[in-house]
């Protein structure tokens, strides 16, 4: 819950108010870096959570997602603070890469060293400075380079806490995903700061649907933990529906075992049948092809989105679900009506009482 004194490297944080501040990282050669923050504080005592995006640099999503959240009204109900991070590998943002200068990738290097590589020296400012502060986290990603995913929660099924935040945020898919050495959120987890990771769309690219449920989503999670009002001065708006995400405990990548060109039959939210053909690859030169074919029933979650492929490329990402049927009348309610549900949020942002 909430400290009686909260300070980041040194600035003192006030309560009910928006503060800016950066935190200095190591220059990038001789051009002084830092770390933008937002911090916003309640009036009342609550949680702190940090949330944060673009660990990935070339992970855009979360930093459009960041900004449309800080300018909600809402947030002057807020219980507690929030502490918001829109771009935390800002080396590998402004070159438009996933990677650090030194090619190390700073998801695999927390909590980091003080005397390490320079992604381990950001690692641990960002892990002491701001998430060993918080209650629980959000992490915003997207999809890798030339990859796309639909909108997706990664968490452990089987932490009880977590998985009710994974339901609140009502993504389409929780996918059971186990801890990876060096992830934030899987060092976060070990110093008892529970963290979501949301999965969607791909990289240096927006993509307005993955926007708008990663906002929704947060919000959602925020009044789950009694951060934010649940209840509307409007007693006529109706009632939603809580959506229920699915949720499966496996996914594989399906590999190419020929190189070529590849001719997709499914798309994102697509289900398929075990043994289904789910795309073909095309031999450049001669007439001959390939079929790939689902290794289980499920949801596809992943895809690539390129057309040339090598042989061993991951094409479909497949999340195992067995009662397709089930799964297939989920996806298509939560696709109803998305884009209207998600304005509600503008409505929403001016109704909300105390």
């Amino acid at each position: 819950m909430e400290k009686t004194a909260f300070t980041i490297a040194g600035n003192s944080i006030p309560v009910g108010q928006e503060t800016k501040l950066t935190l200095e990282l190591p220059k990038l050669y001789s051009t002084p870096t830092y770390l933008p923050i937002r911090v916003i504080s309640g009036k009342k005592s609550g949680p702190t959570v940090f949330i944060c995006a673009a660990i990935h640099g070339d992970e855009l999503n979360g930093i459009e997602i960041i900004r449309r959240l800080r300018k909600l009204k809402v947030l002057r109900k807020l219980r507690g603070r929030i502490i918001l991070i829109p771009i935390v590998n800002i080396y590998g943002t402004m070159t438009l890469s996933r990677y650090l200068p030194d090619r190390r990738d700073l998801n695999r290097s927390f909590p980091g060293t003080p005397k390490g590589s320079l992604a381990s020296r950001i690692a641990n400012t960002f892990f002491q400075e701001i998430v060993r502060q918080c209650d629980f986290g959000i992490d915003l990603h997207t999809g890798a380079l030339h990859k796309t995913n639909l909108p997706q929660i990664r968490t452990d099924i089987n932490d009880s806490y977590t998985l009710k935040l994974a339901k609140a945020f009502e993504a389409p898919v929780i996918v059971h995903s186990q801890l990876r050495d060096g992830s934030l959120r899987a060092v976060a987890q070990e110093h008892n700061v529970p963290t979501l990771l949301y999965e969607a769309g791909e990289a240096l690219r927006f993509d307005e649907k993955s926007i708008r449920i990663g906002l929704k989503g947060i919000i959602n999670v925020l009044r789950e933990n009694e951060m934010l009002p649940k209840k509307l001065h409007k007693e006529d708006i109706p009632k939603k529906k809580k959506k229920t995400p699915i949720i499966t405990k496996s996914s594989r990548w399906v590999r190419s075992t020929r190189s070529g060109i590849v001719r997709t039959l499914k798309g994102l939210g697509d289900t398929v049948k075990k043994g289904e053909i789910i795309g073909y690859v095309d031999d450049l030169l001669e007439d001959s092809y390939f079929e790939m074919i689902a290794p289980f029933g499920g949801i596809i979650i992943g895809k690539s989105q390129i057309p040339l492929v090598q042989e061993g490329d991951a094409v479909f990402h497949i999340a195992k679900f067995n009662n397709l049927e089930v799964a297939e009348n989920k996806i298509e309610y939560f696709s109803e009506g998305l884009m209207d549900e998600c304005d509600y949020m503008e409505f929403y942002d001016e109704e909300i009482i105390e």
